[in-house]
């Protein structure tokens, strides 16, 4: 995965986190409002495949459920 995807799937776990979403529906929303708000502070251009992205970060996610599973049984 690239730099940029970690750094989508770090918010994302974050924002999971704060707002007590820990399912794939939530998962794939915050994908998406993530990607977008990297795109308005320039951090994606058009040159960055959204789709691609969005698939390797919800092919992540068994490995986010198990993480956030964790965190929430601590």
């Amino acid at each position: 995965m690239e730099s940029i995807n970690y750094e989508i799937l770090d918010l994302v776990k974050k924002k999971m986190r704060e707002q007590g979403a820990f399912n794939r529906e939530a998962y794939k929303e915050y994908i998406e409002e993530t990607i977008e708000y990297f795109r308005e502070r320039g951090t994606m251009t058009d040159e960055d495949n959204d789709d691609f992205i969005k698939e390797q970060l919800l092919s992540s996610w068994n490995e986010v459920q198990d993480e956030l599973a964790d965190d929430t049984s601590k």
